[in-house]
């Protein structure tokens, strides 16, 4: 989501849940492989939970530790993959949901120029920005 100090990339990873609500967030460096930097961030995953990811997480580690949750990957898997998992080209049209909210994090000026250049500071930014998302949610219910 943009460039910091020194010129290295680093990656938002969000876990939300079935309104497009963050639930966990965490940095990681651009070079970093997405499918090994998100096992814990599946704290919240129980058993009958289904996690819809892009291919960049398609990997074996990730699928077992669902299924010894009880839970489900639908994860599309890499091109060149020889055993290629179960997949719902249906369920994963949802994942769009992702997508939405890293939109609504892209309009908070400092998360989209990434204005804190210190790791611990624009992960705190990415947060509170979240946070509104929530609130602005929770306002509209009522």
């Amino acid at each position: 989501m943009g460039r910091s100090r020194g010129g290295l990339t680093t990656k938002i990873h969000a876990l939300v849940d079935a309104s497009g609500l963050p639930i966990a967030l965490k940095l990681t460096e651009g070079q970093a492989h997405d499918g090994r930097s998100a096992d814990d961030m599946l704290g919240s995953v129980v058993a009958g939970n289904i996690l819809l990811a892009d291919r960049a997480y398609d990997c074996d580690a990730l699928r077992q530790t669902l299924t010894a949750r009880g839970a489900w990957a639908n994860v599309k898997p890499m091109p060149r993959r020889r055993n290629i998992p179960a997949f719902s080209s249906f369920l994963y049209r949802y994942r769009n949901l992702v997508e939405r909210f890293f939109n609504k994090l892209k309009n908070f000026r400092a998360v989209a120029t990434r204005y804190d250049k210190s790791p611990e500071n624009f992960l705190a930014s990415v947060k509170l920005a979240s946070a509104r998302i929530w609130m602005r949610f929770n306002e509209s219910m009522h």
